[in-house]
């Protein structure tokens, strides 16, 4: 695997695993347009190691708060709003990881199939546009992430496992829809992507270990890691600021010229 070949598919991981518009969509994509070979185990491992370390560096703060509260109230006994509020998140984190996690197991040869369609990846982004498109026109409220909120929004998730459609669209949509404020649904859906992108790796990682890379395959991996989480880094900045400024919009926007344009040239 060429050098730049790396950067290109790190580069497009990394922007689209956070922003709005479907990471594996592209990668299925741009693999078809540009003639990328298959990358192996190996270099998926890489690269979704690349985006979780983005959101691990991005959400620091927030990510030991999570880590931290159980201890705070379970052990020293704490009483105080923060505090719960964090263990809330973690309990709610782990209902919406459910529906991925038996969804991606009990219908695993599906998607792998789908992801060889990239007729249906063009026709699964205009879905994603326009959930995108709809946000503005929610009226914004500021409801708790409730169990049954973040089932509802687990359940995005687990759409959102097919290829087009954005995992990061896909549950802001169902946070906003069910009167969750837009900015916390945007931090909930990347603190949940934790636990699902940690699971793939690890369950990639053994996968990996049977056909472990060549020294000579290492730079490329290192390589294209480094421009996945350089780039996932810039995409969490970028949508939530587009969140801030109620602008999702415009990745709808995107996804429909994208997959219009996608129709177009298969058919002619």
């Amino acid at each position: 695997m060429e050098l730049i070949k790396a950067i290109i598919l790190g580069v497009i991981q990394g922007l689209t695993e956070f922003l709005p518009v479907s990471s594996s969509g592209h990668l299925v994509i741009f693999s078809e347009l540009m003639g990328f070979q298959e990358q192996g185990i190996a270099f998926e491992v890489f690269l979704h190691f690349g985006t979780l370390l983005a959101v691990l560096i991005y959400f620091r703060k927030e990510i030991i708060r999570l880590i931290y509260a159980p201890y705070e109230i379970w052990i020293k006994r704490e009483d105080n709003d923060e505090s719960k509020e964090y263990l809330n998140w973690d309990i709610q984190i782990i209902i919406a990881t459910i529906p991925a996690v038996v969804i991606g197991l009990a219908f695993k040869d599906e998607i792998e199939t789908a992801f060889s369609n990239v007729f249906m990846v063009y026709f699964m982004l205009i879905i994603t546009g326009l959930l995108m498109f709809s946000i503005p026109f929610i009226k914004q409220k500021d409801n708790k992430i409730t169990a049954r909120r973040s089932f509802f929004i687990g359940l995005a998730q687990a759409f959102a496992i097919m290829p087009g459609i954005s995992r990061s669209g896909s549950t802001i949509f169902s946070g906003v829809i069910q009167g969750i404020k837009s900015e916390n649904a945007a931090k909930f859906s990347f603190l949940m992507s934790v636990p699902v992108i940690l699971g793939a790796v690890i369950l990639k990682t053994k996968d990996l270990l049977d056909v472990p890379p060549t020294s000579a395959e290492m730079l490329n991996l290192i390589v294209g890691t480094i421009a996945s989480f350089i780039a996932g880094y810039f995409a969490i900045i970028w949508l939530m600021d587009f969140v801030k400024k109620g602008k999702l919009q415009w990745f709808g926007y995107y996804c429909f010229i994208l997959a219009a344009i996608g129709i177009i040239s298969s058919l002619v």
